[in-house]
């Protein structure tokens, strides 16, 4: 976390009157007393310790994964307490599922917005761009290169998520692919690159922020990458049983924490977007962002900073939609370029 992005957590945090909510109190200790926050905690499946943690908050920042498991208690807990929702989810599952809460949301007269992190605050801004540039779209497809670092949480929903296809929307429903089977080109800034279909949370939350109906979301074809498809295509049944997630969990003590702050420096990442009409006229831009878990200590607080201001649309919605497609153009580092 540069300096910048820490000083927004803890304004973020203080005018939230509320530090963190976390299972593990050691982790958060740490991290509160970093920041010099007060710190709560509590377990998910005590809904009664969760509404007195959350009390007196205004906005909740969910930052614990997999969001498949945290997302839908917390977000009951925010709308039975009238606290604004968002998290950092890559999920396509854990988006839509945020999406069946609109009309409570509604009701309640909050904001539910999940994914303010790297995913996918810069590709859901890129993809409201190239949908402005391309009207009447039909077509949208997202490739992004550099990926590189992982963190313990990212492990824990790389296991939860080992077991399903890889999914992807035409004619506006989520549709599954086997992994490794989907495959598109990008010029991610040296040339044309092979780069293949992910789960990723744009297939979800682009349609709701461009209403393009068909949507795909693609990483560089890199070794590692490639490796990663193949073994949940062959693996993923066995790997995503509850005996193959618990040896998995077992061994996550060895994933460290957290990209240390030389290697995110060292890092960055860069996203392509094309939007496609029936005519087969595309727009297409590329974005270049810090890296990924750098992008998301700035993204995420500054939302937050958002709506504590009052800056907010009630209801279940989308980064670029209540912000705009140049909201991610405001964070330093970050470059956009129209190719077409």
């Amino acid at each position: 976390m540069t300096d910048s992005s820490a000083d927004r957590a803890r304004a973020a945090a203080r005018n939230c009157e509320a530090a963190g909510l976390a299972s593990e109190a050691d982790i958060l200790y740490r991290l509160a007393e970093t920041l010099d926050l007060p710190f709560r905690t509590a377990t998910l499946d005590d809904a009664g310790a969760v509404n007195a943690a959350l009390a007196g908050a205004d906005v909740l920042l969910n930052a614990a994964g997999p969001f498949s498991l945290t997302a839908g208690p917390l977000i009951e807990a925010c709308l039975s307490l009238g606290i604004h929702y968002l998290d950092i989810s890559a999920e396509c599952a854990a988006i839509e599922a945020a999406s069946r809460f609109h009309k409570e949301a509604l009701r309640r007269r909050i904001m539910i917005m999940p994914a303010v992190g790297f995913d996918v605050v810069p590709s859901d801004c890129l993809a409201a761009h190239v949908a402005a540039r391309q009207r009447g779209a039909r077509r949208l497809a997202i490739g992004i290169s550099g990926l590189q670092l992982m963190s313990r949480g990212s492990g824990r929903t790389i296991i939860e998520d080992f077991a399903r296809p890889v999914m992807i929307r035409r004619h506006g429903r989520l549709e599954p692919v086997a992994p490794g089977t989907l495959e598109h080109l990008f010029d991610y800034g040296s040339g044309p690159r092979a780069s293949v279909a992910v789960e990723w949370g744009d297939v979800s939350s682009a349609y709701y922020t461009t209403g393009i109906p068909d949507i795909s979301v693609y990483f560089e074809a890199t070794l590692p990458v490639r490796a990663t498809l193949q073994a949940k295509r062959v693996w993923g049944p066995l790997w995503g049983s509850p005996l193959g997630k618990l040896w998995w969990q077992a061994h996550l003590p060895m994933i460290p924490a957290g990209p240390s702050s030389r290697e995110r420096a060292e890092h960055a990442a860069v996203l392509v977007a094309e939007a496609e009409d029936a005519h087969g006229e595309k727009a297409t831009s590329r974005l270049c962002t810090p890296e990924a878990y750098t992008m998301t200590a700035m993204t995420a607080p500054a939302v937050a900073e958002r709506v504590l201001a009052g800056d907010l649309e009630i209801g279940f919605q989308t980064p670029a939609k209540v912000y705009g497609a140049d909201f991610v153009l405001t964070f330093p580092g970050v470059t956009r370029e129209d190719l077409h």
